[in-house]
């Protein structure tokens, strides 16, 4: 019987792909569409990281290839 890992998701808001800047609210803001149910979970930590972390260097393929 095997025993199922839990994914861990590591990264930092800086680097994510989905932080965009909102000029209406002067501010960086995560721009992933979640359900309330994810956000929920998100906040009171129900994750052990962001699950939707995508890494915005858009070079990292480009230098590993090198």
């Amino acid at each position: 019987m095997s025993a199922k890992k839990d994914k861990v998701y590591t990264g930092s808001c800086d680097s994510c792909a989905y932080l965009v800047y909102d000029e209406d609210y002067e501010e960086y803001v995560c721009d992933i569409n979640m359900d309330e149910d994810d956000y929920g979970r998100l906040m009171s930590n129900g994750f052990r990281g962001c699950p939707y972390y995508r890494d915005g260097d858009e070079y990292k393929v480009v230098r590993h290839q090198i």
